[in-house]
């Protein structure tokens, strides 16, 4: 006999009273199954936006393999190694807020991109104006930024090579670009360093399109030195501090992290060696009321942090023995996030 509707025998997470209503914000069954395993011995590199700096935190804890390409010089420890930009991520990029900045990252670690006006200036120090806040004190030689930079990317290369799999956070559409190149900059310009030109720089706002081919170009340059690397994305659920859309913030955040989670989502319904962690969803969604915000509704609550970190974790580590998963360690707290768009706050009025 037929069913009365398609929807008769449908699991309890299909529906929003049984799969959300009543349940722990902070687990919610059946709300991430992993597409691929991974364990201890996974070799995990991290990078992304501020919030993904949580994640590399928690694997860290939980004693996974991430990839720390480049490490904090001897005698160089805790938050003095933060403030470097060393520890962060598995290679001193800084975070990365945007798909184009990643896919240009990668080309230029494999000599496919040359970018451009990536040297500024303040107060005659020289800075990379595309990791413009590992270096606090710049250096007082540009040759030196160049050195330090080719450094850097030899290690990005290495990164992508040896990593088994890459975990992206997706965190922003907005970005300031170099107008003749569209060298894109994690940071406008004048806002750590640097000086604003309306002549020489550009502001772009990523759509659906833009990002979705910027992640499958970045996936391309990647696995042609790595055909065994997948790729794990996640959306920030941090809202912007400032656009300069045009828009109102409220109304810009929603876009952007629209636009994101759509790629996000896209990306993983279409490649085998993609998935997705909805991460968003356990912060941001309405089952959260909102508590795993600071009172500025902008930083994540540690709490926040715990509840996404041990749904990942908790999926991929049913059936370990206990002496393979250590009891989950505190998270990092949301205030000593290295977050350069903060910064965009003392420009409000």
């Amino acid at each position: 006999m037929a069913n009365a509707s398609p929807y008769s025998d449908l699991p309890a997470e299909a529906f929003w009273r049984s799969g959300v209503v009543g349940q722990k914000p902070e687990a919610i069954p059946g709300l991430y199954r992993p597409k691929f395993a991974i364990d201890r011995g996974t070799q995990i590199a991290t990078a992304g936006s501020c919030f993904a700096q949580h994640i590399a935190r928690h694997l860290q804890a939980r004693r996974y393999s991430v990839i720390d390409a480049e490490p904090a010089p001897p005698g160089l420890t805790g938050e003095a190694a933060q403030r470097f930009g060393y520890g962060l991520y598995s290679a001193r990029y800084g975070n990365i807020y945007t798909a184009r900045q990643l896919r240009q990252l990668a080309g230029e670690a494999f000599d496919r991109f040359e970018p451009k006006d990536w040297i500024w200036e303040k107060d005659g120090r020289h800075y990379d104006a595309l990791r413009p806040s590992v270096e606090p004190n710049g250096f007082g030689d540009p040759a030196l930024v160049e050195q330090h930079r080719k450094y850097h990317l030899r290690r990005v290369a290495h990164v992508l090579r040896a990593a088994d799999l890459f975990v992206f956070t997706l965190g922003l559409t907005e970005a300031w670009t170099h107008r003749e190149s569209e060298t894109v900059y994690p940071t406008a310009p004048g806002t750590i360093v640097g000086r604003y030109d309306p002549d020489v720089h550009a502001f772009r706002n990523f759509a659906f399109r833009d990002v979705y081919d910027d992640m499958k170009a970045f996936f391309r340059i990647a696995k042609r030195g790595n055909e065994k690397l997948k790729f794990l994305l996640t959306v920030s659920p941090v809202p912007l501090t400032a656009t300069a859309s045009g828009q109102h913030v409220l109304a810009a955040t929603a876009y952007s992290k629209s636009v994101l989670r759509a790629v996000a989502g896209q990306l993983a319904q279409e490649n085998d060696d993609v998935d997705y962690f909805p991460s968003y969803e356990i912060i941001a969604g309405a089952q959260a009321k909102g508590a795993f915000y600071e009172d500025d509704l902008r930083r994540v609550r540690a709490e926040g942090v715990a509840a996404a970190m041990d749904t990942f974790l908790s999926a991929h580590e049913t059936g370990a023995a206990p002496s393979q998963a250590p009891a989950p360690q505190p998270a990092l707290k949301s205030e000593n996030a290295i977050c350069e768009d903060i910064l965009l706050d003392a420009f409000a009025r």
